[in-house]
This record gives structure tokens, sequence and C-alpha cells, in this order.
């Protein structure tokens, strides 16, 4: 069986209040003791007066008189080590004590002493000279003094106790109210783990409240940040699910049309075996491209997902190269490649020295000038420009072509994604040729921008040098 432990303010409150009964109890002490040391000391200065007086009497008089009722007052005679009782009558019947302090007095200060006697009760004892082996041995009762310190004790622990019950029970509420901040953000935590989070980007609750101090608020504020944070795992997660679900949904479109065309080539190859060679070559000529362009695709796919995972396995072979020369090579392939769009480049003569991985961007400009050629109609002007700002190396490809769409420019980069929805390849490839130049830029450490209106469209590709 599980023993329930108890909540942190009850245990707050008990702490305090076994702290407090400590710190009563060496209180209540000290004030005990105090008071029985000043109440003795005021029975000392009463039996120095009384003996004083006595003194008098037993010089003038020879004999005793002025005691205070229920005191003893003895006159020892001392001679060699032995003490005599001149007033027997005065004796109690535990004198034992009386003797010893008389035999203690050496005559220069008197001798003090507390001693229990049977049959009387506790006694302060006092012994002071009287002349030349003459002492004078006083005994006053402590009854007073021990009832008064019994009554102080006894009103210190009621006092106490009841300072007690109310500290408790008063820093109970105290401190349950402090700590209700603390409740509350236990609610909220239970809220959280009550909560679906299968499907959800945001968590309904918050820590509200400004109660609880400079502390609780620190703590609010953490707990709140944890929850903005975890918020934005949860959207980052979600989003990526969607990403994925949707990368899936694509690619097994992207793949299954080739695929689609390959399994009928093949089966009119497989038809028309029997039929003139030209045929059969036609066939397999069409088996090729569209293996062809799903090798393509499959390469794409491959390349995208080694950038995604670019912490485990870079693939990037980065070397210190010229941006100029590759994108003369770049745009001498393209010249050749599309003679119906002319081509304007500009580079600075000198190099412009940079780290990348050549192989890599030379596929970063293949892909915006092949992107710029298909989606513009022929006779559209092109233009290749590099150029050092700063500490960075500048590549622009721009064409002057219709335009991209504003509601389409914020997902240009996405992955599968056309500005035309009908999927067909008549204007277009699969979607994937600026997502790999994204990718790529990232991987280098640059960024690509998009900026496009009708008449002018420049993507800028920035590199740190």
């Amino acid at each position: 069986m599980t023993r329930r432990r108890l909540r942190l303010g009850t245990r707050l409150a008990l702490g305090l209040g076994a702290l407090a009964l400590a710190v009563f109890a060496v209180v209540g002490t000290v004030m005990a003791q105090s008071m029985q040391e000043y109440l003795e000391r005021r029975l000392d200065a009463q039996m120095e007066t009384t003996q004083v007086s006595l003194k008098k009497d037993f010089a003038k008089n020879g004999t005793l008189k002025g005691a205070a009722y229920g005191w003893y007052s003895v006159v020892y005679d001392v001679r060699d080590g032995t003490a005599t009782p001149k007033n027997r009558d005065d004796l109690p019947a535990d004198n034992a004590e009386f003797t010893e302090v008389a035999l203690q007095v050496d005559g220069r200060d008197p001798v003090y002493r507390t001693e229990y006697l049977h049959g009387d009760g506790t006694y302060r004892l006092r012994g002071c000279a009287v002349s030349d082996g003459v002492v004078l041995v006083s005994a006053a009762p402590m009854n007073d003094i021990t009832t008064t310190v019994r009554q102080l004790v006894i009103v210190e622990v009621a006092t106490f106790l009841l300072a007690l019950v109310a500290f408790v029970v008063i820093g109970r509420a105290v401190l349950r109210r402090g700590l209700q901040p603390l409740s509350d953000m236990a609610r909220t935590a239970h809220d959280i783990t009550s909560h679906d989070l299968t499907d959800s980007a945001r968590l309904p609750v918050r820590a509200e409240g400004g109660d609880g101090g400079a502390e609780v608020e620190e703590l609010r504020t953490a707990f709140n940040t944890m929850l903005e944070h975890i918020d934005t795992s949860l959207a980052a997660r979600t989003a990526a699910e969607q990403r994925l679900r949707r990368f899936i949904a694509d690619a097994s479109h992207e793949l299954r049309t080739p695929l689609t065309s390959i399994r009928g080539y093949a089966d009119l190859f497989r038809y028309a075996a029997a039929n003139a060679p030209a045929e059969r070559e036609a066939h397999l000529e069409k088996l090729r491209s569209e293996a062809a362009r799903m090798s393509v695709l499959l390469d794409d796919l491959l390349l995208l997902a080694r950038l995604d995972s670019a912490e485990v396995e870079t693939p990037l072979r980065v070397a210190d190269g010229d941006l100029a020369a590759v994108a003369r090579e770049a745009a001498d392939a393209f010249r050749v490649a599309r003679p119906t769009h002319p081509l304007a480049l500009t580079v600075p003569d000198e190099p412009v020295r940079s780290a990348f991985d050549p192989l890599r961007l030379r596929q970063v400009v293949d892909n915006l000038l092949t992107n710029a050629a298909v989606h513009t109609p022929a006779g559209t002007a092109v233009s290749v420009s590099v150029e050092v700002r700063g500490g960075s190396a500048v590549l622009r490809v721009g064409d002057t072509g219709p335009g991209i769409p504003p509601a389409d420019q914020s997902r240009i980069f996405d992955r599968f994604y056309r500005v035309d929805d009908s999927r067909t390849r008549d204007r277009g490839g699969s979607g994937l040729g600026l997502a790999v130049v994204h990718s790529l830029v990232a991987a280098h450490g640059g960024t690509v921008e998009l900026t496009s209106r009708p008449g002018a469209t420049v993507f800028t590709v920035t590199l740190p040098r």
C-alpha cells in the first residue's frame, strides 16, 4: 500500500512549527533560568542585609535577634577544623550542610550554597565571618522562588503552545495562498497530460496569475516559455508530418507515372516483337526515355534525402573554386541546349573565389536556367550575373517572362510544388528542381531569394566567401 505524502505547504508549515517549537523551548529555558538567577540574586542581597543586622546584634548583645520568619541563623565557633554551634535551638534537624558552610568561610568572602534540607525543602545558605573564629550561617527558604519559576514555566508553556498552534495554522494558510500558483501550474500540467497531442500543434492551456512573489513569477514565466517551446515543437512536428505525407503522396504519384509508361511500352514491345525492327526500336526508345526520367527523379529524391540527413552524411565535396567559371560553363551549355532563349552573361574579369562543391553548384545554376526556359515562352531573354558584395558571392538568374503569381511565391521552393496545378509535364518536370536548389544552397551555408513580377523574375543566390 502506497503511503500518501504530505503536500508541500503542510510539510513547510510543520517544519516551521518544529523550528518555532525549538526556538520557543530555548527562549523559555533562557527566560526561566534568567528569572531564577534574578530572584536568587535578590535573595542573596536580602540575606546579606539581614546578616549585617544580625552581626550587629550579636556583637552588641551576644545573641541573634530580628531573623526573618522561616529563616535559620546559627553562629558557629570554628576552632581547629571543627565548627561548634552556639545557638543549637535555631538549628534544623538536617544541619550537616550548615557545618560544611561554616568550615568553608575563610574570613574574606561569603560562601553561598543551595541545599535541600530533609523535612524543610530547598534553602539558600550564606556563611560569613563575624569575627576571628566566629562564623554566621543563615538559611533562607527558596519555596517562593521555586513557585514563581514554576508559574513562569507554566505560563510560558501555555503561551508558546497557543502561539505555536496559531503559527502553524496561520502559516499553513499563508503558505497555501503563496503556493497556489504552483498548484495552478500542476493543474495545467495535468490538463496537458489529458490533452490529445497526436495531431495538435497548439496547447490550449497556460499558467496564468500574478500572485506568489518574484520566485513564483519567474517559475511561471519559465513554465509558459516551456509551453511555448512545446507548442513550437508540436507545430514543427505536425508540419513535418504533413510534409512527409504530402512528399510520400507526390513521390508515389511521380513514380507511378513512369512505371506505368514503362509497363505499357514493355507490353507493346512484347506484342510488336514480330513486327518491323523500326517499331521495336521506337518502343525501346520510349522505354529508355521513361527509365531515364524516373532515374532523374530518383536521383533528386536521393539527393534531397542526403541533404536532409547532412549531419550524418554530407553530400558535398567542398573545394576552393571560381564561381564566375561555373556560371560561364552553365551559360555555354544553356545556349547549346536552349537556342530559343537568348542568354546574357555578366561576370567579372577576375575570378570570384569561394568554397563550394563545383558539381552541386553547377546543378544549382543549371536548375535555375532550366526553370527559366521551361516556364517562359520561346524568345524570352534570360540573364546570368555574378558579383562580389561584401563578404559574399552573389549569383543572379533572371528572365523577362510572365512572372510567378504572388500567391505561389511563398511555396515555390516546396518539393513537388508546381505553379501549374494540372500536373502536366509539357511545361515542367517533377517539381523538385527548385527544392534541390534551395537545399543545395542551404547546405553551402547560403540563401536563395525570389523576386518576381510580370516581365522580371530573379533568383538571387548568396554564398559566403
